[in-house]
């Protein structure tokens, strides 16, 4: 379908002023900012919050059960803000985030902690989701690009100063204040999108998967539930445990049926055909698990075993996570630099399993540099693999296929690491158990045996009691780590199988940024996605694309004799009169200023002046039409070797696209210069 078919679709929501649209920004930046930043700011604090309320073989269960809530929400929270409005859904999960937070602040019990951890899932899930969205409603697609970096900024941020900042409220405040801090945050969010958020929905209504969603749901709260209680609530051999286990397998052999079935499955089987899905899920599930379960437990590690503040044990996560940050961004640099994809998972394979077995090493002894070290080795690992899967996948499916396939892999990145903090949580409390045992038994008489659960007290005490309880939580840590080992292993061996397919243009054109390495799986349109893609290729070649399409046009127009047409255009599609006064009303520059240049064009025989305004001839409709041509095909060359399977399908949508493009630059504000420029 051709670009001038598609430019009489029906006209969007009128845009937003400037002013509005930077406030709905801020709005939805900040929510963003307080769902990621609770993936993290836990971290630090948790050897305390065990001291404080106890129950230490449920500590990670205090970031699973919000991992785990937060991915089901991701994936009908987006539908459900087609059905009933984004702004709806984006106001009731930032209320549902701060009920869960203000909750979970006056948890006086581990498991109403877990509770209101889930509520707080629930709620962050949703602001993940919306907040894309919305972007999308409200800023030009001519100027997303700029937007989603800043956004997918926020996750680096967060991964950076979350384990900071939960330390500094532990030490300086109180543990509870990394819930509380949510608060004033929340309100500010509700009034700044009561006020200035537009209400968009889809226009057609969408299908939700609602038996998929819950089944497998269901199958990974069950799974994960199994790998948290075998040998430490229950035994494995427990029926509870075997009963579990066969009704979680069950609830997922139920979830394949129901998808082959469904009719717009939220992950469809046919995905699994692709090698490099598979092989890429595989590993995106491996590098959740090896990301969170080692931010989940090397601060208990630096605050037991070496005694650091919580603060500290933040600070001295940085060599990990900036070594995660820097390999993520040279990995996806070179990638589209190179084309070569295949090398990077294998060699991020290998650093964590490395980096694994070298945190394994830890002990009492371990000096700050060699901890630093091994730390960094497992963060580059991490990296290199994290964004790269992304490319990958996105690389080697049909456009028909590239909304699920990219919500597919980051859905099973972040079941992967809601496994890797309950599997580390529970090699830990298995072993921490009868360490403790022992070293609890041989304390002086005197000594309160809860001081040994938190660190500040535990090191108060002296050297002499403190050491044995500080091995038992040492050798604890060991294991955890060098179990965990093979699991990276095990991605290495997988990375062998990693198909390298050639990387199409697109792939090299917009590669996915650093958000969508941590980005939780939305269910994303391949529409959406094909925007996402626009915008970033303008992003990175915004002073390319004008001389491109002028050129291809070969337009007999300057381009001020465009924008004037693209003006005229615009309103003869919303039904409104093309005045002088309106359009200089609406950019701000008085009429007669604007008045030759659209006389010059009633000379050429492209516009004609009628009782309501200006119009657009047969003649002018003619350089329109070549105009809306050079959008299309510049888009076509960039985006379309995504449509092996169906370009019929990809054409259609790029048509929308370059409509849409049309539109934004007959409605661009900036002031003494043409929409070409």
């Amino acid at each position: 379908m051709t670009a001038t078919a598609e430019v009489a679709h029906e006209p969007g929501p009128a845009p937003l002023s400037k002013a509005r649209v930077n406030a709905v920004f801020g709005a939805v930046l900040l929510g963003m900012l307080l769902a990621a930043l609770d993936q993290t700011i836990v971290g630090t604090a948790l050897p305390t919050i065990v001291g404080d309320l106890g129950g230490a073989g449920h500590l990670s269960w205090v970031v699973t059960s919000y991992l785990l809530a937060e991915t089901i929400m991701t994936v009908v929270v987006g539908k459900l803000g087609d059905l009933f409005g984004r702004k709806l859904m984006f106001q009731l999960s930032v209320i549902v985030f701060g009920i869960g937070s203000f909750c979970a602040g006056f948890a006086d019990s581990m498991v109403w902690l877990i509770v209101w951890r889930a509520v707080q899932g629930l709620g962050g899930g949703g602001l993940m989701v919306t907040a894309t969205a919305l972007i999308a409603d409200v800023v030009p697609l001519r100027e997303r690009g700029k937007y989603q970096g800043v956004l997918g900024s926020v996750f680096g941020v967060v991964t950076v100063a979350g384990p900071m900042l939960g330390g500094f409220f532990v030490d300086h405040l109180s543990w509870r204040w990394a819930f509380y801090v949510n608060i004033p945050l929340v309100v500010v969010v509700l009034v700044v999108a009561s006020s200035a958020m537009p209400n968009a929905r889809a226009a057609v209504k969408p299908v939700i998967d609602y038996a998929g969603i819950l089944l497998i749901g269901l199958a990974a709260t069950g799974l994960t539930l199994v790998t948290s209680w075998g040998g430490t609530q229950y035994a494995w051999g427990s029926p509870t445990i075997i009963g579990m286990a066969i009704g979680s397998v069950v609830l997922l052999a139920a979830f394949v049926f129901v998808e082959l079935r469904a009719k717009e499955p939220m992950l469809p089987m046919r995905l699994f055909r692709n090698p490099v899905f598979t092989v890429g899920g595989i590993m995106s599930f491996v590098v959740g698990f090896a990301m969170l379960g080692a931010l989940s437990y090397l601060p208990t590690y630096m605050q037991y075993v070496q005694g650091t503040s919580a603060t500290t044990s933040g600070v001295r996560l940085l060599p990990m996570v900036l070594a995660l940050l820097v390999a993520s961004i040279a990995a996806g640099n070179a990638v589209s630099r190179t084309g070569r994809y295949k090398i990077f998972p294998l060699a991020g394979a290998a650093g964590m399993t490395i980096g694994l077995y070298l945190l394994s090493r830890l002990d009492t002894d371990t000096g700050f540099w060699e901890a630093s070290a091994y730390m960094a080795v497992l963060g580059l690992g991490i990296g290199l693999g994290m964004q790269v899967l992304t490319i990958a996948v996105q690389n080697t499916v049909d456009y028909a296929d590239l909304g699920v396939a990219t919500s597919g892999v980051t859905f099973l990145r972040s079941i992967g690491s809601s496994f890797g903090a309950a599997i580390f949580g529970t090699v830990y409390a298995n072993q921490l158990t009868p360490n403790l045992a022992g070293a609890v038994a041989s304390l002086p008489p005197g000594v309160d045996p809860r001081a040994i659960q938190v660190p500040t007290a535990l090191h108060a005490l002296p050297d002499a009691v403190s050491a044995p309880v500080i091995k038992a939580y040492s050798d604890s840590l060991h294991v955890v780590f060098l179990a965990a080992a093979p699991v990276g292993l095990v991605a290495f061996v997988l990375a062998f199988f990693l198909k390298e397919v050639p990387l199409r243009d697109t792939a090299r054109a917009a590669a996915p940024d650093l958000g969508d390495g941590f980005a939780m799986p939305e269910a994303r349109t391949d529409d959406r996605e094909l925007e996402r893609a626009v915008a970033t290729l303008f992003f990175r070649e915004r002073r390319k694309v004008a001389p491109a399409i002028v050129s291809r046009a070969g337009t007999e127009l300057d381009e001020g004799g465009i924008w004037c047409l693209l003006q005229v255009h615009l309103r003869e599609r919303r039904g409104e009169p093309a005045t002088l006064r309106a359009i200089g009303e609406y950019f701000g520059v008085p009429a007669p200023v604007l008045e030759p240049a659209f006389n010059r064009l009633e000379l050429t025989g492209h516009l004609r002046y009628a009782r309501d305004g200006w119009e657009l001839t047969p003649a002018g409709r003619a350089e329109f039409a070549k105009v809306a041509g050079a959008w299309h095909d510049w888009l076509a060359d960039r985006l379309g070797d995504w449509g092996t399977g169906n370009r019929a399908e990809l054409d259609a949508a790029i048509g929308r696209v370059a409509a849409r493009l049309l539109d934004q630059s007959a409605e661009s504000r900036a002031h003494g210069r043409h929409a070409l420029a």
